[in-house]
Formats: structure tokens, sequence, C-alpha cells
């Protein structure tokens, strides 16, 4: 993995590198880190300072209780161990992004800010990450017509070129997940446990090789399954989504809990399966704010999820996704209101007529950037996209990119 010297020390700072981890000082949390970055920025300082300059000179400022310096100092020593696990998860197929890296999900940073997780381990196509998709929820034990029901809205996902988003698990997530991939679509797994495994697992094999499927994970990719874990990665998956369906929850647990809690923050809009079974939670889901589906599955069109809900896309508001990316941004950018979408258009596509109006059809990221007037975050994220689309073509000796 070519990894900078700034994604190596948030690496260090907030991931684990064993099963269990028996020593005081734990990785850093989400929001734990979020803190810290947020002080090495109003100092002037990057997470890189940490492993190139005197570290301790650089904390001596720094002063909290439960992220103390000898703590800090700790993780940051771990240099040998995330090597040799970095080589093994590497070998293997995995890779990894942290909040600093432009192919980080700007949907995680924008609804969930500093609790957006540091780092994400993942194998597949990085670039689905960032598309359009509804989130498909339920439990692992629904009955089969709830199963075959999530299959077919995974087949109808692929058919309209809607991404699914899941948790992977056996039950609804899984059964959603093959629908769209059995079908020619994309999907994206949000893995709570066993990343490693899963990336080789002949399940989602060919999926992940042929550029339909991502999973992904932020906690260690070998730990097993806990509980804490897969009921944490639940907001990951409506935060990595523009719309959400439940297809059956149970009485209790992860899919219900999940559920609440979009319902509470409002990530995005959720549409409930009408199910009255005993065993459902449907019914109260529905009276807690979300909303019925009462079309049968061959009425049901999967855009018609994305109705009530204004995105904020990167492709279609550039300055959102732009400032989300700097992490080290003192204060989070506030979110802007639905008048600000009264005449959305696509920027993305703006961008791309633009580059076609200028007369040289080749340009160098420095051109770009200078006549778009645009960060380079942005510009990095819209090229990647244009050229997996094949509207432009990446040259080499030196690095340009040519209009199609």
């Amino acid at each position: 993995m070519n990894l900078s010297k700034s994604s190596q020390a948030i690496i260090l700072l907030t991931s684990y590198f064993t099963k269990a981890n028996d020593s005081e000082h734990k990785p850093l949390t989400p929001t734990e880190w979020g803190k810290f970055a947020k002080w090495l920025h109003e100092n002037q300082y990057t997470p890189e300072d940490l492993l190139t300059h005197e570290v301790k000179d650089i904390l001596i400022e720094w002063q909290d209780p439960k992220i103390s310096s000898t703590r800090l100092l700790y993780l940051l020593g771990r240099g040998h161990s995330m090597a040799l696990n970095l080589e093994k998860w590497s070998r293997s197929g995995l890779w990894l992004i942290t909040r600093a890296d432009p192919e980080y999900p700007w949907r995680l940073k924008q609804r969930l800010k500093q609790d957006a997780p540091p780092v994400l381990f993942g194998c597949g196509s990085k670039e689905l990450l960032n598309l359009s998709g509804l989130a498909v929820v339920g439990s692992r034990n629904a009955n089969e017509s709830d199963l075959i029901y999530a299959e077919n809205i995974g087949a109808k996902a692929s058919l309209e070129s809607i991404s699914i988003i899941s948790g992977g698990a056996k039950g609804i997530d899984e059964s959603a997940m093959l629908g769209a991939i059995n079908n020619q679509g994309v999907t994206i797994g949000v893995m709570a446990d066993s990343l490693l495994k899963q990336a080789t697992s002949k399940k989602w094999r060919s999926a992940l090789m042929n550029g339909q499927a991502v999973l992904i994970s932020p906690f260690y990719p070998e730990a097993g399954f806990s509980t804490g874990n897969a009921m944490a990665r639940n907001k990951y998956i409506y935060c990595l989504a523009d719309s959400s369906l439940v297809v059956h929850s149970g009485l209790k647990g992860g899919t219900l809990t999940g559920a609440q809690e979009n319902i509470k923050k409002g990530w995005v809009p959720i549409y409930i399966k009408e199910n009255e079974g005993c065993e459902s939670a449907n019914k109260n889901l529905i009276n807690q704010g979300g909303i019925p589906v009462t079309d049968t599955i061959d009425r049901l069109k999967i855009s018609d999820f994305f109705k009530s809900n204004l995105t904020i896309d990167p492709l279609t508001f550039g300055n959102i996704e732009s400032s989300q990316i700097d992490m080290f941004s003192p204060s989070p950018s506030p979110s802007p209101s639905p008048s600000d979408f009264t005449n959305i258009f696509n920027f993305y596509n703006y961008f791309l007529s633009f580059l076609h109006q200028e007369s040289s059809k080749e340009f160098s990221l420095e051109d770009i950037i200078k006549i778009s007037e645009l960060q380079k975050s942005q510009v990095t994220v819209w090229l990647k996209l244009a050229i997996s689309e094949g509207k432009i073509e990446k040259l080499n000796k030196p690095v340009r990119y040519r209009i199609i």
C-alpha cells in the first residue's frame, strides 16, 4: 500500500492491529480522532508532522485527560505492527482509505462530520463508494417471502442503475446485495466483521473482481463478530445512501435500533415495507415516522424512494464535497437549506461541458484546477469518475487528461 505519511499517522492513532488489544492505550475512537485532528489544524500541524517532526515538541501543549500524550506516543510507536499488517492485508487484496483521502465517501463526512470513521478498510472498486444508492436493511431471520422481496429490490435497482447499500449479513442484507449483482447491478457492503475473510469469499469474488461490488469496514479486518460493531455499522449503511428501505425488522435488535437512529437523526428518508407479522416491528417504525410502502413488488419503482429526498451530492452541489474533504477544518461547514436546491443542476456534467468548450483538448491537473477554480480534491474525484465513464482519457509521460 502506497500510503502518505498523513494516512500512516491516522492509521497508527485509530486502528487495531490485533484481534485483542490488551494494552491500556486503546486506538482513538472517531470522535477522539476528530477532536485531536481539530487541535492539530488549529495549531498549524498536520498528521504527517507527527511522523516527520519531534512529536514530543508538538504534543507539549496538548492537554486532555482521556487522550493523554502517553497514549498518543504509544500508538504512534506501533510502526512495525502496522507495516506487518498492511503487507498481509495488501496481499489479500485489501486497501484502506482515511478521511484525508479524496476517495473517502463524502456522504459519511457530510452527515457524520467528526464521527465519521477515520479509516475505512475495503476491497473492490473504491469508485462505487460515492455513487447514489438505496440502503436496504432487515433481519437475519426474515421469512422466505421477505427474502425474495429483498432480492427483487436488488434486481430492480440494477435495472434502474441504482446501487444497493447493505450490511452483507445473511438474510435481507445478503439477498438484496446478491439480487443486484446477479442482475449486473452494483452494491456496497458495510461489514461488521471478518472483512479479510469476506474479501476471498466465493459469494462476492466475481463481483469484486469485475467492479460490481465494494466491501468496506471501519473495524479491524480480522475482527470476529461483535454485537457492538454490528450495531455501530448501521449508521454507516444509512449515511452512505440517499434513501433507505426496511424490509423486515424484528421486535428488537440491530435493524430496529438502526432504523430508529436514522429516524431520529434524519440522515435519509426511510421507507418501511408493510408487514403485519407479530414478530415484526415494521408497523411501529411507520408510527415513529417511517414512510409506508404499499405498492406490490411488481408495481414498485426504486426511483420512487428518492422523490422525497433533497440529496446533497458533490456532482450537483460542488462546494459541499470540497469543504468536507478538508477534515482539518476548524468547524464544519453549515448544511445548506432546502432553498439552496431550488435550481439544482448537475455540476459534474457542467464541469465536463466546460472542459469541452476550452480550445485545448488536453489538460494537466494543474491546468484544470487553474481554469475551473475548483479545489484539487474536487477535480480529482470528478476526473476519476469521468475516466471510469469513458468521457476522459488519462495519458502518461507527462500525466495529462484528454477529452473524449
